[in-house]
């Protein structure tokens, strides 16, 4: 099934903020195409060109062979809230790329975003961990963020910089992961949320460690003494023994 799109208010758990932003024809040959649309389990609306379950309303788009919708690029608002995203991560010693992907899918970069299970602002935080983190307006970006990242902070300490297991829990409450054996819990929109945070936050790629092995002599007591090494040494004679 190709997921287009789910409309939601907030972090009711479920794939959040994927706005509609156009529809683009690929002209081929006259033919129509469908979009099928539905609510999920969570009431948000969800698009697609393959009906899944009791499908509420059908459109055709005709003579167009496909359909895709994408997500707008919110430039402004991620802007917007960069140096405070930054200086929040720096703070608690997480991925800015990592919190902005959170804050992406949690609301959009809506500051005013509100669920129907009470989540609340950029990071939709809960009650509990509003009242954890002592924020008076979660609606306030400054204090919605240091609570997010700092809840963040908390659940990557709790799986030891595990950031699938992190991202699991926030999006599931850690109480789901340790149920299911800290791993990522077998709930599709959970699994979802990780998958796209994971492609908005991916890590750069790591660097090639060399496996050469160096060997070279090193004079100690007037004794020539035969070491090994995984580093080019800087001076003298060596010899490259594997790679």
């Amino acid at each position: 099934m190709a997921l287009f799109g789910s409309y939601g208010t907030g972090r009711p758990k479920g794939l959040r903020y994927i706005i509609l932003a156009g529809v683009f024809f690929a002209f081929a040959v006259p033919a129509d195409a469908q979009i099928y649309s539905w609510r999920d389990a969570n009431g948000h609306l969800v698009l697609s060109n393959t009906p899944v379950e009791a499908v509420e309303h059908t459109y055709a788009v005709p003579q167009v062979e496909s359909v895709r919708v994408t997500r707008p690029a919110l430039a402004g608002r991620n802007l917007a809230y960069n140096e405070l995203i930054l200086e929040h991560a720096r703070l608690n010693d997480v991925r800015p790329d990592l919190v902005r992907a959170v804050v992406q899918v949690e609301s959009a970069f809506n500051p005013n975003a509100l669920s129907p299970k009470g989540a609340i602002g950029l990071m939709q935080l809960m009650p509990g961990t509003i009242q954890q983190f002592g924020v008076r307006n979660a609606f306030n970006p400054s204090e919605n963020v240091r609570a997010g990242v700092a809840y963040l902070r908390q659940l990557l300490d709790r799986y030891d910089n595990d950031e699938q297991l992190a991202l699991a829990a926030y999006n599931a409450g850690p109480g789901a992961v340790d149920r299911h054996g800290q791993s990522i819990p077998p709930y599709r929109e959970t699994r979802e949320y990780v998958s796209r945070i994971n492609v908005l936050a991916a890590r750069p790629p790591e660097p090639v460690r060399s496996t050469a092995m160096y060997r070279f002599f090193e004079v100690v007591d007037g004794r020539a003494i035969m070491k090994y090494t995984d580093h080019k040494p800087e001076s003298g004679t060596y010899e490259v023994v594997a790679r």
